[in-house]
C-alpha cells in the first residue's frame, strides 16, 4: 500500500485564488486535497480496506504469471539459485510490507 503526498500550486475556489495545496493519493489514487490556506478539504471515498484487498489480490493472481515470465526470459540457471534466497526472505519482506501499509492507514487516519 502506498501513500503519496505532494504540495502544488491548484486554484481554490474559496479563496478565489491560486493557492499551494495538499494532495495525498492512496496507491495513485487521489485521496484528498486541502488548500493550506483556507484549510478548505476535499475527501474522496476511498475505501482503504478495499484497496488493500484489491492490491494484494492482484499480487497473488498475478505471481504464476510474474515466475513464468521471468524463468523463460531469465537465465534459468540463476533464477533456481536465487529462488531459496527469495523463499527464506519472503516473510521479512511481507513484514516489511505489512508495515508499509500500517503507516499508510496511520496516514490516512490522521488526515481525517
Amino acid at each position: 500500500m502506498k501513500f503519496t503526498e505532494i504540495d502544488t500550486y491548484l486554484f481554490c475556489s474559496k479563496c478565489l485564488d491560486e493557492t499551494i495545496h495538499h494532495v495525498s493519493y492512496l496507491n495513485g489514487k487521489l485521496h484528498r486535497v486541502q488548500c493550506e490556506k483556507c484549510k478548505r478539504t476535499n475527501e474522496m471515498d476511498l475505501d482503504f480496506k478495499r484497496e488493500l484487498y484489491k492490491e494484494v489480490y492482484k499480487r497473488v493472481v498475478s505471481k504464476p504469471s510474474r515466475m513464468s515470465e521471468e524463468y523463460k526470459n531469465d537465465d534459468r540457471i540463476k533464477l533456481i539459485e536465487a529462488l531459496p534466497r527469495r523463499v527464506f526472505t519472503k516473510p521479512y519482506r511481507l513484514v516489511k510490507y505489512l508495515n508499509e501499509t500500517k503507516e499508510a492507514y496511520k496516514k490516512i487516519k490522521g488526515n481525517n
